[in-house]
């Protein structure tokens, strides 16, 4: 089905399992060094994660800044 406009509608639009997994290919990971970075966060990242997971520390982050917002709420 078409939409007013003339472009196919998202749901028109499928491609299958198999033909996707030929030309999408996941990156192997090559070293240890990657694995270990996939699987644990630096303290800055978990910082981060835990400011954005605290509305009024997400919302004054983005008036002030991360650092001082983060050190206003859990410094």
């Amino acid at each position: 089905p078409k939409e007013p406009s003339g472009s196919p509608s998202a749901d028109s639009i499928k491609i299958k399992k198999e033909v996707a997994n030929a030309f999408v290919k996941r990156k192997k990971r090559s070293s240890p060094y990657e694995w270990y970075f996939e699987y644990y966060k630096s303290p800055m990242e978990q910082m981060h994660e835990r400011c954005e997971n605290y509305p009024p520390c997400d919302y004054l982050s983005d008036q002030i800044g991360f650092a001082l917002a983060y050190n206003r709420f859990f410094g």
